[in-house]
């Protein structure tokens, strides 16, 4: 089984385990009821940040390709924002969180220095290769 695999695996078990701990502590402290309010509230949040954010990576990205520069930290913005979009659809209290975190764009440069780093390491391995037209 291959590393990815174990990973992808280990996430699929833990996420909602983690997730129905953490609707469980919200819904002992504001009750049922306003536990799936607030899990719908958080959702509709999340989608117009990525949405607001999206279009702001977007447009950032066409400028930068205008000017005739690669748009390499907009495009990793992007992937944050898509992966952080993702999240924030997840019902749950844990990726919501993570999720704001990566469409927030005061946080998002903790994401995008691990995210860039990762694909360092992974091309310093050859297991990312760029290939030129």
């Amino acid at each position: 089984m291959t590393t990815f695999r174990k990973w992808l695996l280990a996430l699929i078990i833990i996420v909602p385990v983690v997730e129905i701990f953490g609707f469980e502590w919200v819904a002992t402290r504001v009750g049922a009821a306003n536990t799936l309010l607030l899990t719908i509230v958080t959702s509709g949040i999340g989608m117009l940040m990525m949405r607001f954010e999206g279009r702001k990576v977007l447009e950032d990205s066409r400028a930068k390709m205008n000017s005739g520069q690669v748009p390499g930290r907009s495009m990793v913005d992007g992937l944050c924002v898509f992966i952080g979009g993702m999240l924030l659809v997840l019902p749950g209290f844990v990726t919501d969180l993570i999720g704001f975190t990566m469409v927030f764009p005061l946080t998002r440069p903790l994401y995008r220095y691990v995210i860039l780093k990762w694909i360092e390491r992974k091309m310093k391995d050859g297991n990312i290769k760029i290939y030129r037209r």
